[in-house]
């Protein structure tokens, strides 16, 4: 389907290039302007870009479910949390007992 008049640009060619960006870095913000630089054009009328952004958060949020770990492997934010604060107080019982001090 044709999104940008002005440019000749089809959805699959946003789709791509959103893809494209998203596999170099998931957590990027993909924003219009920057689809349209990685296609070496600009958005001449604007008319065409809340379609863009539509496509955008379409093809993003299949992306993520897609890369999305099953609950088995995913890790609960209290139960991290828990092992990351019994690390610590691990560490500071051991540098009471050498009688060390945190500079």
């Amino acid at each position: 389907m044709l999104v940008c008049q002005c440019n000749m640009i089809t959805s699959r060619e946003i789709e791509d290039v959103v893809f494209d960006l998203l596999r170099a870095d998931p957590w990027q913000l993909v924003v219009p302007a920057k689809v349209y630089a990685e296609l070496n054009r600009r958005a001449k009328c604007g008319g065409c870009v809340p379609n863009v952004v539509d496509i955008i958060v379409r093809v993003t949020e299949n992306y993520h479910a897609q890369q999305a770990l099953p609950p088995a492997e995913l890790v609960s934010l209290q139960s991290g949390l828990e092992k990351l604060k019994k690390q610590r107080s691990g560490v500071r019982r051991e540098r009471r007992t050498k009688g060390h001090r945190a500079a």
